[in-house]
């Protein structure tokens, strides 16, 4: 098993296929972001499948890929087969802006994908370009409507974005009305490429207090790890949820451990990341090192995000692409 230094199990992780996306989100990847991985850094198919098979072994329950945008990469689908017929986690996940995935759907509801969350910003076609900086608006929303149709669930993620999508939330917290699908709205966080200078700045507390003027909020009760406050809206079917990535208010129960795509390890967002596992595997390490050497790093993951800031040697990492990150 993976056990912090303050008795937590981490039994999921996060794994991103790809820093590279198709869209140009101007709080994620702007439009002239050029820091790309090169191809050859990052983890192969067969190199992902041994450290996954061993995550297993290890106990990790719970995979979600994600990326950058993870369908950009060639071959992704034949990938997440082998996964799904190893019978290596009990729950596999993506993360996906939706411009890529209306295709692969069918597949994904054969192979018993658990859940996807949708990177949405808003339902305004208009609004969409501006802050994507590309014209998919008409795919996503048909990923939407197919996704909510299918038996996976679904969740929708949504950053708060003061001056460009605060009326459009309503529009996504009305999509709960008639389906039973979730939407999380996210504290916009300093992982842009530039340092973090919104004047106007959004707090999971202003959007609380912005959705109950216009909405009857029933707080429900979220599970010990989840990251998000959740509430359902007075005879809507689905729920809402207020994730306070930046204010950090969920850290405590933290059970994730973030993997990006040339193997880095983040036990946390807001720290620094550790190098190592790739050289570990790509030299045919025996799977007892390379256990050894994730317990080790697991076992140093910071009691929350505020602890891992102060742990930083610079705060350059802070500005770098979310992309980059994982997610």
């Amino acid at each position: 098993m993976l056990i912090d230094r303050h008795g937590r199990t981490i039994d999921y992780v996060r794994l991103s296929m790809t820093d590279r996306c198709n869209l140009r989100c101007n709080y994620c990847l702007p439009e002239g972001f050029v820091n790309f991985l090169p191809r050859e850094e990052l983890l192969t198919y067969e190199e992902h499948f041994k450290l996954l098979s061993l995550l297993s072994k290890l106990g990790v329950r719970k995979l979600r890929l994600t990326g950058g945008e993870p369908f950009v990469r060639k071959d992704l689908m034949p990938f997440i087969r082998s996964i799904s017929e190893a019978n290596l986690f009990e729950e596999i996940h993506l993360t996906t802006n939706g411009t890529l995935t209306e295709d692969h759907l069918p597949e994904l509801i054969d192979l018993g994908i658990t859940g996807v969350n949708l990177s949405l910003d808003t339902l305004s076609a208009t609004n969409f370009k501006r802050i994507t900086g590309r014209d998919q608006f008409d795919k996503v929303n048909s990923t939407l409507m197919q996704l909510i149709d299918s038996p996976i669930d679904l969740k929708i993620n949504a950053v708060i974005l003061p001056g460009q999508n605060i009326p459009d939330l309503l529009d996504l917290v009305n999509l709960t009305k008639e389906h039973t699908l979730s939407v999380r709205f996210i504290e916009e966080m300093p992982f842009n490429g530039t340092v973090h200078t919104t004047a106007d700045w959004w707090n999971y507390e202003k959007l609380l207090h912005y959705f109950s003027q216009h909405f009857d909020l029933i707080p429900l009760t979220s599970p010990k790890s989840s990251t998000s406050m959740d509430y359902k809206v007075s005879g809507f079917k689905g729920e809402i949820g207020i994730i306070a990535a930046y204010s950090r208010s969920f850290c405590g129960e933290c059970n994730r451990l973030r993997i990006g795509p040339k193997g880095e390890i983040r036990t946390c967002l807001y720290g620094q990341q550790t190098d190592g596992l790739k050289e570990l595997i790509r030299s045919n390490s025996s799977d007892e090192l390379i256990a050894d050497f994730l317990k080790n790093v697991i076992l140093n993951k910071p009691k929350d995000g505020f602890a891992a800031e102060k742990d930083l040697l610079t705060d350059a990492s802070m500005h770098g692409s979310m992309a980059s990150i994982g997610g």
